[in-house]
């Protein structure tokens, strides 16, 4: 009973541990991502910073505070750029046989071994190397030695990656770090990294992981050695196949270099190789590619040549996922097509259907539009109906009227025998012409009463130059031959005797507004007829 107890718990303790460092993974490979996109900031604050010491050397006359300003540059670009680093060793070097001092001279030999075993000049650091005279070297310097010589086999190793030579490079290794424990204080933290390293190269993992975890609680965030520190950590929980771990520590020693923007690292290319046999082919490839640019910004032949070695694999496995991407694109992209040609078949018949249904929904919306139209003419055509047979009736009242009273009058000249009088009396004009004035005045009014727009939209018909302007319910001539033509009038004849005019008066004075209209004079008197929408306010 215990024991199935105990193995339900260790199952729920994996279930749920388990999750929650790949989260932990995910989002620290997110950070990454991010900050390599960032890379060139972190590059441009790496050399405001550089820039900034380079200025202090500005105005210095003294060859020991020289010295000392391009200690701290050579230290900077140390893991930026090797030329650079090489450069300020050279000119500290100048510095030292000016001084005639044997300890700067030996220090900075020291530095150009280091840089040039890291730049991948092997034989031209072991050659400095072999020129310095250990014995006479005081003790802080004994530990700069060999703390070079340790980086310098360590790096040998993995540029020549053969099994034969490294079993030397190894015991040169291992003999430089027993003369460096020996000269460091136990309980300072370098003689504890090299403890920790000695331990792992025993095969003493645990022991190992924990001086190295205890160093690395230590670091501070951002800092190179808190990078190197997550590195030593990555290395020896691998060792111990605590492989999520080893990843964890791993990508935080990646993210330390990039935001330092620290050119000479094994962080990117170590971390790439893992992804690509994890199967993360896509990052693996941006970050073996981000490897080869810090490598060349660097100008690091020993990594390039490490570089070189991965890189084509990372890439025929990239460019492989990428094929086998394109091929199941094809086989989606062909069973989305016959999907689509399903889909495509339904809503053919669906479309035949709507298009039935469309076809009399639009006949019977057509025929809808036609009756309101027939129903609007009718209105209009009965409004102007009903407004001038009332007007007319009226009319022909007052000039039945009026005509009566001419007859009498007439016949009371004719009778009293005032023929001088009735002889004016018939051949005067002037009543008549009174009476066509009234007659176009009533006209005129009756008219803009039924279509109060008529006489602004018709000016729109025209040039701006040859637009009306008229008094208020009154027509000219010409706006009152068209406003026949808008009550349906359409016989010149008919209109020629209304205005009392000849048919070529009438053809002229259209022609002249005509002449006058924007476009389509052909068609003027179509558009004339459409003109004004009757008001029913008036009715």
């Amino acid at each position: 009973m215990k024991a199935r107890q105990l193995i339900l718990l260790c199952i729920f303790a994996i279930a749920y541990c388990t999750p929650l460092h790949a989260n932990k993974v995910d989002s620290l490979l997110q950070v990454l991502d991010k900050t390599i996109g960032n890379r060139t900031v972190y590059l441009d604050a790496k050399i405001h910073q550089i820039d900034s010491i380079k200025g202090l050397l500005k105005g210095l006359s003294g060859d020991k505070e020289r010295y000392e300003i391009q200690n701290r540059l050579i230290f900077e670009y140390q893991t930026l750029n090797c030329d650079s680093s090489l450069a300020y060793i050279g000119r500290n070097i100048a510095i030292a046989n000016r001084l005639n001092d044997k300890m700067l001279m030996t220090e900075s030999q020291t530095k150009l071994a280091f840089v040039l075993s890291i730049s991948g000049l092997f034989t031209q650091a072991s050659e400095v190397l072999e020129k310095i005279d250990y014995d006479g070297l005081p003790d802080h310097l004994k530990v700069l030695y060999h703390w070079s010589n340790i980086r310098y086999y360590e790096n040998l190793i993995k540029y020549t990656d053969h099994d034969t030579y490294n079993s030397t490079y190894e015991a040169e290794i291992t003999k430089s770090r027993s003369n460096l424990m020996e000269l460091l204080d136990p309980n300072s933290d370098m003689y504890l990294k090299e403890k920790a390293f000695k331990l792992k190269a025993d095969g003493r993992f645990s022991q190992s992981r924990d001086i190295q975890l205890r160093l690395f609680n230590k670091e501070k965030n951002d800092t190179h050695s808190y990078g190197m520190s997550a590195m030593g950590l990555a290395m020896i929980t691998k060792e111990l196949g605590e492989m999520q771990l080893a990843e964890e520590y791993l990508i935080r020693a990646a993210i330390a270099d990039v935001r330092l923007a620290i050119k000479e690292n094994e962080s990117l290319l170590t971390l790439a190789i893992y992804l690509n046999k994890k199967g993360d082919v896509n990052r693996a490839f941006t970050y073996i590619q981000a490897a080869l640019d810090d490598a060349n910004y660097y100008n690091s032949r020993f990594r390039n040549t490490v570089i070189a070695r991965t890189q084509p694999i990372i890439e025929t496995t990239y460019l492989a996922k990428i094929g086998q991407q394109r091929k199941n694109l094809r086989v989606y992209a062909i069973v989305v097509s016959i999907f689509a040609v399903i889909l495509i078949l339904t809503l053919y018949f669906l479309f035949k259907q709507m298009k039935i249904v469309s076809r009399a929904r639009r006949k019977l919306n057509m025929t809808n539009e036609q009756l309101k139209l027939v129903n609007h003419k009718l209105d209009e055509a009965n409004l102007v109906r009903e407004r001038y047979i009332g007007y007319y009736l009226n009319q022909c009242a007052v000039y039945l009227e009026k005509l009566d009273d001419f007859r009498k009058n007439v016949y009371r000249k004719v009778k009293s025998r005032q023929l001088d009088d009735l002889q004016q009396l018939t051949s005067s004009n002037e009543s008549l012409e009174k009476y066509a004035q009234d007659l176009y005045g009533d006209f005129d009014r009756t008219f803009l009463e039924v279509y109060p727009n008529f006489v602004d939209e018709f000016n729109n018909l025209l040039r701006p130059d040859e637009r009306y302007q008229l008094k208020k319910d009154k027509l000219n001539t010409e706006l009152r031959i068209f406003a026949l033509i808008r009550l349906g009038i359409a016989d010149v004849n008919q209109i020629a005797i209304f205005l009392r005019y000849s048919m070529q008066t009438i053809y002229n004075y259209k022609s002249k507004v005509k002449s006058k209209a924007i476009d389509d004079a052909q068609h003027f008197e179509e558009k004339v007829r459409k003109l004004g929408g009757v008001s029913t306010n008036q009715f």
